[in-house]
Protein backbone atom coordinates (compact mmCIF):
# COMPACT_ATOMS: atom_id res chain seq x y z
CA UNK A 1 0.00 0.00 0.00
CA UNK A 2 1.22 3.56 -0.66
CA UNK A 3 3.40 5.25 1.92
CA UNK A 4 3.35 8.79 3.29
CA UNK A 5 6.83 9.68 2.04
CA UNK A 6 8.82 8.73 -1.04
CA UNK A 7 10.52 5.36 -0.59
CA UNK A 8 11.22 4.24 -4.15
CA UNK A 9 13.45 5.62 -6.89
CA UNK A 10 13.39 4.80 -10.59
CA UNK A 11 16.79 3.14 -10.39
CA UNK A 12 15.72 1.00 -7.43
CA UNK A 13 12.53 0.03 -9.27
CA UNK A 14 14.50 -1.02 -12.36
CA UNK A 15 16.89 -3.06 -10.26
CA UNK A 16 13.99 -4.78 -8.50
CA UNK A 17 12.24 -5.63 -11.77
CA UNK A 18 15.46 -7.10 -13.12
CA UNK A 19 16.07 -9.13 -9.98
CA UNK A 20 12.50 -10.40 -9.80
CA UNK A 21 11.76 -11.12 -13.45
CA UNK A 22 14.91 -11.36 -15.54
CA UNK A 23 17.15 -13.92 -13.87
CA UNK A 24 18.46 -17.18 -15.37
CA UNK A 25 16.49 -20.26 -14.39
CA UNK A 26 18.10 -22.64 -11.92
CA UNK A 27 16.46 -25.57 -13.74
CA UNK A 28 15.83 -25.72 -17.48
CA UNK A 29 13.14 -27.72 -19.22
CA UNK A 30 10.51 -26.58 -16.70
CA UNK A 31 6.93 -26.44 -17.96
CA UNK A 32 3.80 -25.10 -16.27
CA UNK A 33 0.35 -25.16 -17.86
CA UNK A 34 -2.72 -23.05 -17.15
CA UNK A 35 -6.03 -23.82 -18.82
CA UNK A 36 -9.10 -21.59 -18.67
CA UNK A 37 -12.61 -22.77 -19.53
CA UNK A 38 -15.99 -21.20 -19.97
CA UNK A 39 -18.51 -22.96 -17.73
CA UNK A 40 -21.87 -23.37 -19.45
CA UNK A 41 -25.11 -25.29 -18.76
CA UNK A 42 -25.11 -28.12 -21.32
CA UNK A 43 -28.70 -27.44 -22.38
CA UNK A 44 -28.57 -23.66 -22.41
CA UNK A 45 -25.56 -22.00 -24.04
CA UNK A 46 -26.84 -18.59 -22.92
CA UNK A 47 -27.24 -19.67 -19.31
CA UNK A 48 -24.89 -19.16 -16.39
CA UNK A 49 -23.67 -21.27 -13.52
CA UNK A 50 -23.42 -19.45 -10.22
CA UNK A 51 -20.03 -19.41 -8.57
CA UNK A 52 -21.61 -20.65 -5.36
CA UNK A 53 -22.94 -23.74 -7.13
CA UNK A 54 -19.68 -24.23 -9.00
CA UNK A 55 -17.61 -24.12 -5.82
CA UNK A 56 -19.96 -26.57 -4.14
CA UNK A 57 -19.21 -29.01 -6.95
CA UNK A 58 -15.47 -28.37 -7.26
CA UNK A 59 -14.21 -27.76 -3.73
CA UNK A 60 -14.78 -31.36 -2.56
CA UNK A 61 -12.40 -32.50 -5.33
CA UNK A 62 -9.44 -30.63 -3.86
CA UNK A 63 -6.60 -31.34 -3.75
CA UNK A 64 -6.56 -32.65 -7.31
CA UNK A 65 -4.21 -35.59 -7.94
CA UNK A 66 -2.16 -33.74 -10.55
CA UNK A 67 -1.57 -30.84 -8.19
CA UNK A 68 -3.54 -28.22 -10.14
CA UNK A 69 -4.96 -25.30 -8.21
CA UNK A 70 -8.35 -23.92 -9.19
CA UNK A 71 -9.31 -20.28 -9.41
CA UNK A 72 -12.30 -18.46 -10.86
CA UNK A 73 -12.21 -15.56 -13.29
CA UNK A 74 -14.63 -12.61 -13.06
CA UNK A 75 -17.06 -14.04 -15.62
CA UNK A 76 -17.22 -17.41 -13.91
CA UNK A 77 -14.52 -19.00 -16.05
CA UNK A 78 -12.63 -21.75 -14.26
CA UNK A 79 -8.83 -21.90 -14.41
CA UNK A 80 -6.68 -24.90 -13.63
CA UNK A 81 -3.06 -24.02 -12.90
CA UNK A 82 -0.72 -26.98 -12.87
CA UNK A 83 2.49 -27.18 -10.87
CA UNK A 84 5.81 -26.70 -12.63
CA UNK A 85 7.16 -29.98 -13.99
CA UNK A 86 10.31 -31.08 -15.73
CA UNK A 87 9.37 -31.78 -19.33
CA UNK A 88 6.09 -31.42 -21.17
CA UNK A 89 5.08 -35.04 -20.69
CA UNK A 90 4.80 -34.73 -16.92
CA UNK A 91 3.04 -31.35 -17.10
CA UNK A 92 0.54 -32.64 -19.65
CA UNK A 93 -0.20 -35.85 -17.80
CA UNK A 94 -0.95 -34.01 -14.55
CA UNK A 95 -3.12 -31.36 -16.20
CA UNK A 96 -5.05 -33.87 -18.34
CA UNK A 97 -5.85 -35.95 -15.27
CA UNK A 98 -7.12 -32.95 -13.32
CA UNK A 99 -9.19 -31.57 -16.19
CA UNK A 100 -10.85 -34.95 -16.68
CA UNK A 101 -11.84 -35.16 -13.03
CA UNK A 102 -13.37 -31.67 -13.09
CA UNK A 103 -15.10 -32.37 -16.41
CA UNK A 104 -16.66 -35.60 -15.15
CA UNK A 105 -18.04 -34.03 -11.99
CA UNK A 106 -19.53 -31.07 -13.85
CA UNK A 107 -21.05 -33.39 -16.46
CA UNK A 108 -22.98 -35.11 -13.68
CA UNK A 109 -24.73 -31.75 -13.20
CA UNK A 110 -25.25 -31.13 -16.94
CA UNK A 111 -22.50 -28.52 -17.03
CA UNK A 112 -19.86 -28.32 -19.76
CA UNK A 113 -16.35 -26.91 -20.01
CA UNK A 114 -16.20 -24.93 -23.26
CA UNK A 115 -12.80 -24.18 -24.76
CA UNK A 116 -12.82 -21.01 -26.88
CA UNK A 117 -10.79 -17.80 -26.84
CA UNK A 118 -14.03 -15.84 -26.45
CA UNK A 119 -17.35 -17.19 -25.24
CA UNK A 120 -19.23 -17.57 -28.55
CA UNK A 121 -22.70 -16.81 -27.25
CA UNK A 122 -23.01 -14.95 -23.98
CA UNK A 123 -22.77 -11.20 -23.39
CA UNK A 124 -20.26 -9.85 -20.85
CA UNK A 125 -21.48 -10.42 -17.32
CA UNK A 126 -19.48 -10.48 -14.13
CA UNK A 127 -20.13 -13.31 -11.68
CA UNK A 128 -17.24 -12.65 -9.31
CA UNK A 129 -17.44 -9.43 -7.34
CA UNK A 130 -14.42 -8.36 -5.34
CA UNK A 131 -12.76 -4.97 -4.69
CA UNK A 132 -9.91 -5.73 -7.11
CA UNK A 133 -12.26 -6.60 -9.97
CA UNK A 134 -14.57 -3.67 -9.24
CA UNK A 135 -11.63 -1.29 -9.57
CA UNK A 136 -10.27 -3.11 -12.63
CA UNK A 137 -13.65 -2.84 -14.38
CA UNK A 138 -13.86 0.88 -13.64
CA UNK A 139 -10.35 1.39 -15.01
CA UNK A 140 -10.96 -0.54 -18.23
CA UNK A 141 -14.32 1.16 -18.80
CA UNK A 142 -12.39 4.38 -19.47
CA UNK A 143 -10.95 2.65 -22.57
CA UNK A 144 -14.25 1.28 -23.92
CA UNK A 145 -16.23 -1.98 -23.67
CA UNK A 146 -13.39 -4.40 -24.36
CA UNK A 147 -12.16 -4.63 -20.79
CA UNK A 148 -15.42 -6.20 -19.66
CA UNK A 149 -15.19 -8.74 -22.46
CA UNK A 150 -11.63 -9.61 -21.47
CA UNK A 151 -12.53 -10.04 -17.81
CA UNK A 152 -15.70 -12.08 -18.24
CA UNK A 153 -15.73 -13.77 -21.63
CA UNK A 154 -12.18 -14.72 -22.65
CA UNK A 155 -10.15 -17.86 -21.98
CA UNK A 156 -6.73 -19.16 -22.96
CA UNK A 157 -4.19 -21.91 -22.71
CA UNK A 158 -1.14 -20.38 -21.04
CA UNK A 159 2.26 -22.04 -21.34
CA UNK A 160 4.87 -21.13 -18.74
CA UNK A 161 8.49 -21.92 -19.57
CA UNK A 162 11.75 -21.18 -17.82
CA UNK A 163 13.87 -18.19 -18.77
CA UNK A 164 16.73 -20.51 -19.68
CA UNK A 165 20.37 -20.30 -18.79
CA UNK A 166 22.05 -16.89 -18.85
CA UNK A 167 23.33 -17.36 -22.40
CA UNK A 168 19.88 -18.53 -23.60
CA UNK A 169 17.64 -15.86 -22.12
CA UNK A 170 17.69 -13.29 -24.90
CA UNK A 171 17.21 -15.85 -27.68
CA UNK A 172 14.29 -17.47 -25.83
CA UNK A 173 12.70 -14.06 -25.29
CA UNK A 174 13.03 -13.25 -29.00
CA UNK A 175 11.68 -16.62 -30.07
CA UNK A 176 8.65 -16.44 -27.77
CA UNK A 177 7.70 -13.18 -29.50
CA UNK A 178 8.62 -14.28 -33.02
CA UNK A 179 6.44 -17.38 -32.67
CA UNK A 180 3.46 -15.34 -31.48
CA UNK A 181 1.73 -14.45 -34.75
CA UNK A 182 2.31 -17.93 -36.18
CA UNK A 183 0.91 -19.72 -33.13
CA UNK A 184 -1.99 -17.27 -32.85
CA UNK A 185 -2.83 -18.03 -36.49
CA UNK A 186 -2.33 -21.78 -36.14
CA UNK A 187 -4.62 -22.13 -33.12
CA UNK A 188 -7.14 -19.31 -33.61
CA UNK A 189 -10.40 -20.30 -31.95
CA UNK A 190 -12.59 -17.28 -31.28
CA UNK A 191 -14.42 -16.06 -34.40
CA UNK A 192 -17.77 -15.47 -32.65
CA UNK A 193 -18.91 -13.18 -29.86
CA UNK A 194 -22.45 -12.71 -28.57
CA UNK A 195 -23.68 -15.12 -31.20
CA UNK A 196 -22.27 -13.56 -34.37
CA UNK A 197 -19.01 -13.53 -36.37
CA UNK A 198 -16.73 -10.65 -35.42
CA UNK A 199 -14.56 -10.50 -38.54
CA UNK A 200 -11.61 -11.99 -36.62
CA UNK A 201 -10.37 -15.56 -36.30
CA UNK A 202 -8.93 -14.71 -32.87
CA UNK A 203 -11.35 -12.20 -31.41
CA UNK A 204 -9.62 -12.71 -28.08
CA UNK A 205 -6.38 -11.17 -29.34
CA UNK A 206 -8.23 -8.42 -31.19
CA UNK A 207 -10.07 -7.59 -27.97
CA UNK A 208 -6.83 -7.40 -25.98
CA UNK A 209 -5.37 -5.08 -28.64
CA UNK A 210 -8.36 -2.75 -28.36
CA UNK A 211 -7.79 -2.18 -24.64
CA UNK A 212 -5.03 -0.31 -22.85
CA UNK A 213 -2.16 -1.07 -25.24
CA UNK A 214 0.43 0.13 -22.75
CA UNK A 215 -0.31 -2.91 -20.61
CA UNK A 216 -1.72 -5.45 -23.10
CA UNK A 217 0.41 -4.87 -26.21
CA UNK A 218 3.80 -6.51 -26.76
CA UNK A 219 6.82 -5.24 -24.89
CA UNK A 220 8.16 -2.51 -27.18
CA UNK A 221 11.60 -3.97 -27.93
CA UNK A 222 11.04 -7.71 -28.14
CA UNK A 223 14.72 -8.24 -28.97
CA UNK A 224 15.87 -7.54 -25.40
CA UNK A 225 14.41 -8.63 -22.08
CA UNK A 226 15.86 -5.47 -20.51
CA UNK A 227 13.04 -3.50 -22.17
CA UNK A 228 10.62 -5.06 -19.69
CA UNK A 229 11.55 -2.47 -17.06
CA UNK A 230 10.77 0.39 -19.47
CA UNK A 231 7.43 -1.24 -20.33
CA UNK A 232 6.47 -1.76 -16.69
CA UNK A 233 7.41 1.73 -15.53
CA UNK A 234 5.77 3.30 -18.59
CA UNK A 235 2.47 1.48 -18.08
CA UNK A 236 -0.38 3.30 -16.41
CA UNK A 237 -1.27 2.62 -12.81
CA UNK A 238 -4.53 0.65 -12.86
CA UNK A 239 -5.43 0.90 -9.19
CA UNK A 240 -4.05 1.74 -5.77
CA UNK A 241 -4.70 -0.27 -2.65
CA UNK A 242 -5.72 2.32 -0.08
CA UNK A 243 -6.16 -0.49 2.46
CA UNK A 244 -6.57 -4.25 2.45
CA UNK A 245 -10.15 -4.23 1.15
CA UNK A 246 -10.16 -0.88 -0.67
CA UNK A 247 -8.90 -0.65 -4.25
CA UNK A 248 -9.04 2.78 -5.88
CA UNK A 249 -9.11 2.83 -9.71
CA UNK A 250 -6.78 5.40 -11.26
CA UNK A 251 -8.56 6.82 -14.28
CA UNK A 252 -6.07 9.61 -14.95
CA UNK A 253 -3.04 8.93 -17.14
CA UNK A 254 -0.50 8.23 -14.39
CA UNK A 255 2.34 5.84 -15.24
CA UNK A 256 4.10 3.91 -12.51
CA UNK A 257 7.27 5.84 -13.24
CA UNK A 258 5.28 9.05 -12.91
CA UNK A 259 3.86 7.85 -9.61
CA UNK A 260 7.39 7.29 -8.31
CA UNK A 261 8.51 10.76 -9.30
CA UNK A 262 5.36 12.80 -8.66
CA UNK A 263 3.53 10.91 -5.93
CA UNK A 264 -0.26 10.88 -5.58
CA UNK A 265 -2.84 12.14 -3.14
CA UNK A 266 -3.03 8.59 -1.75
CA UNK A 267 0.71 8.46 -1.17
CA UNK A 268 3.95 7.28 -2.73
CA UNK A 269 4.47 3.78 -4.16
CA UNK A 270 6.33 1.12 -2.21
CA UNK A 271 8.16 -1.94 -3.50
CA UNK A 272 5.03 -3.91 -2.67
CA UNK A 273 3.02 -1.58 -4.92
CA UNK A 274 5.52 -2.21 -7.70
CA UNK A 275 5.16 -5.96 -7.33
CA UNK A 276 1.39 -5.59 -7.46
CA UNK A 277 1.60 -3.32 -10.50
CA UNK A 278 3.52 -6.03 -12.36
CA UNK A 279 0.55 -8.41 -11.86
CA UNK A 280 -1.72 -5.92 -13.67
CA UNK A 281 0.34 -5.99 -16.88
CA UNK A 282 -0.82 -8.43 -19.55
CA UNK A 283 1.50 -8.41 -22.59
CA UNK A 284 1.51 -11.43 -24.93
CA UNK A 285 4.78 -12.59 -23.33
CA UNK A 286 5.29 -11.66 -19.69
CA UNK A 287 8.53 -12.33 -17.77
CA UNK A 288 8.02 -13.26 -14.13
CA UNK A 289 11.22 -15.15 -13.41
CA UNK A 290 9.93 -17.43 -16.15
CA UNK A 291 8.22 -16.75 -19.49
CA UNK A 292 4.43 -16.62 -19.52
CA UNK A 293 3.18 -17.21 -23.08
CA UNK A 294 -0.24 -15.60 -22.90
CA UNK A 295 -1.34 -15.13 -26.52
CA UNK A 296 -3.03 -18.50 -27.19
CA UNK A 297 -6.78 -18.99 -27.51
CA UNK A 298 -8.35 -21.70 -25.39
CA UNK A 299 -9.06 -24.84 -27.38
CA UNK A 300 -11.57 -27.63 -26.89
CA UNK A 301 -11.14 -30.50 -24.45
CA UNK A 302 -10.01 -32.58 -27.41
CA UNK A 303 -7.41 -30.21 -28.87
CA UNK A 304 -5.95 -28.23 -25.96
CA UNK A 305 -2.93 -30.58 -25.51
CA UNK A 306 -1.81 -29.81 -29.07
CA UNK A 307 -1.34 -26.07 -28.59
CA UNK A 308 0.50 -26.68 -25.32
CA UNK A 309 2.76 -29.37 -26.77
CA UNK A 310 3.62 -27.48 -29.96
CA UNK A 311 4.37 -24.24 -28.12
CA UNK A 312 6.60 -25.99 -25.59
CA UNK A 313 8.61 -28.05 -28.02
CA UNK A 314 9.21 -25.16 -30.42
CA UNK A 315 10.70 -23.23 -27.53
CA UNK A 316 12.57 -26.02 -25.76
CA UNK A 317 13.88 -28.35 -28.47
CA UNK A 318 17.08 -26.84 -29.87
CA UNK A 319 16.60 -28.06 -33.44
CA UNK A 320 12.90 -27.14 -33.56
CA UNK A 321 13.65 -23.71 -32.09
CA UNK A 322 16.25 -23.03 -34.76
CA UNK A 323 13.81 -23.99 -37.52
CA UNK A 324 11.06 -21.89 -35.96
CA UNK A 325 13.32 -18.86 -35.69
CA UNK A 326 14.02 -19.00 -39.42
CA UNK A 327 10.43 -19.82 -40.34
CA UNK A 328 9.01 -16.79 -38.54
CA UNK A 329 11.31 -14.12 -40.00
CA UNK A 330 8.59 -12.87 -42.37
CA UNK A 331 5.82 -12.92 -39.77
CA UNK A 332 7.41 -11.20 -36.76
CA UNK A 333 5.10 -8.52 -35.41
CA UNK A 334 2.12 -9.48 -37.61
CA UNK A 335 -0.14 -10.02 -34.63
CA UNK A 336 -3.25 -8.40 -36.07
CA UNK A 337 -2.93 -10.13 -39.42
CA UNK A 338 -2.79 -13.41 -37.51
CA UNK A 339 -5.81 -12.50 -35.41
CA UNK A 340 -7.86 -11.46 -38.46
CA UNK A 341 -6.84 -13.90 -41.18
CA UNK A 342 -5.14 -16.78 -39.33
CA UNK A 343 -3.84 -19.27 -41.90
CA UNK A 344 -5.60 -17.44 -44.71
CA UNK A 345 -2.46 -15.31 -44.86
CA UNK A 346 0.17 -16.87 -47.13
CA UNK A 347 3.20 -16.03 -44.99
CA UNK A 348 1.57 -17.24 -41.80
CA UNK A 349 0.40 -20.44 -43.49
CA UNK A 350 3.93 -21.15 -44.68
CA UNK A 351 5.42 -20.41 -41.27
CA UNK A 352 2.80 -22.55 -39.52
CA UNK A 353 3.42 -25.55 -41.78
CA UNK A 354 7.15 -25.38 -41.19
CA UNK A 355 6.78 -24.92 -37.43
CA UNK A 356 4.27 -27.74 -37.12
CA UNK A 357 6.58 -30.07 -39.03
CA UNK A 358 9.47 -29.14 -36.74
CA UNK A 359 7.27 -29.66 -33.69
CA UNK A 360 6.15 -33.12 -34.79
CA UNK A 361 9.75 -34.18 -35.39
CA UNK A 362 10.79 -32.84 -31.99
CA UNK A 363 7.92 -34.57 -30.19
CA UNK A 364 8.90 -37.81 -31.89
CA UNK A 365 12.52 -37.35 -30.77
CA UNK A 366 11.32 -36.71 -27.24
CA UNK A 367 9.39 -40.01 -27.24
CA UNK A 368 6.19 -38.40 -26.00
CA UNK A 369 3.14 -40.56 -25.46
CA UNK A 370 2.11 -41.98 -28.83
CA UNK A 371 -1.47 -40.82 -28.37
CA UNK A 372 -0.33 -37.23 -27.94
CA UNK A 373 1.90 -37.45 -31.00
CA UNK A 374 -1.00 -38.86 -33.01
CA UNK A 375 -3.25 -36.05 -31.78
CA UNK A 376 -0.74 -33.42 -32.90
CA UNK A 377 -0.41 -35.14 -36.28
CA UNK A 378 -4.21 -35.19 -36.60
CA UNK A 379 -4.32 -31.46 -35.92
CA UNK A 380 -1.69 -30.88 -38.59
CA UNK A 381 -3.67 -32.93 -41.12
CA UNK A 382 -7.05 -31.47 -40.30
CA UNK A 383 -6.07 -27.83 -39.94
CA UNK A 384 -2.53 -26.70 -40.69
CA UNK A 385 -2.11 -28.51 -44.00
CA UNK A 386 -5.54 -27.27 -45.11
CA UNK A 387 -4.86 -23.70 -43.91
CA UNK A 388 -7.72 -23.95 -41.44
CA UNK A 389 -8.12 -23.54 -37.69
CA UNK A 390 -10.90 -24.44 -35.24
CA UNK A 391 -12.23 -20.93 -35.87
CA UNK A 392 -13.15 -22.03 -39.40
CA UNK A 393 -15.17 -24.94 -38.02
CA UNK A 394 -17.12 -22.55 -35.80
CA UNK A 395 -17.79 -20.20 -38.70
CA UNK A 396 -18.93 -23.05 -40.96
CA UNK A 397 -21.36 -24.21 -38.27
CA UNK A 398 -22.64 -20.68 -37.72
CA UNK A 399 -23.32 -20.01 -41.40
CA UNK A 400 -25.08 -23.36 -41.71
CA UNK A 401 -27.62 -22.60 -39.02
CA UNK A 402 -27.82 -18.79 -39.03
CA UNK A 403 -29.76 -16.40 -41.21
CA UNK A 404 -27.95 -13.10 -41.90
CA UNK A 405 -29.70 -10.15 -40.33
CA UNK A 406 -28.96 -6.43 -39.81
CA UNK A 407 -27.98 -7.10 -36.20
CA UNK A 408 -25.11 -9.24 -37.41
CA UNK A 409 -23.50 -6.39 -39.31
CA UNK A 410 -24.03 -4.02 -36.39
CA UNK A 411 -22.33 -6.43 -33.99
CA UNK A 412 -19.42 -7.04 -36.34
CA UNK A 413 -18.84 -3.30 -36.60
CA UNK A 414 -17.84 -3.05 -32.94
CA UNK A 415 -14.96 -5.45 -33.49
CA UNK A 416 -13.57 -4.56 -36.90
Amino acid sequence: MPGISRQLTLSAARAHIHERCLQPSPTTGTVGLECEWHVVPARNLLGTVSLFALRDMIDPLLPLPGGSSITYEPGGQIELSGPAAIGFGAAHEAMARDIDIVRRVLAMHDIELVGAGVDPWRSPRRELHAPRYDAMETYFDTHGPHGRVMMTRTASVQVNLDNGRAEQMESRWRLAHALGPTLVAMFANSPLAEGVPTGWRSTRLANWWAMDRGRTGPVGDHTSMASWADYALGARVMLMRAKADCYVPVTTALTFGGWIEQGHILGHPTMDDLDYHLTTLFPPVRPRGWLEIRYLDALSLHWWPVVAAVTTVLMDDEEAASIAQRATRETVGRWMVAARDALGDDDLATSAATCMGAALDALDRAHVDGRLLDLCADYADRYVERRRTPADDSLDAWWTRAEPCPATNARVAQWV
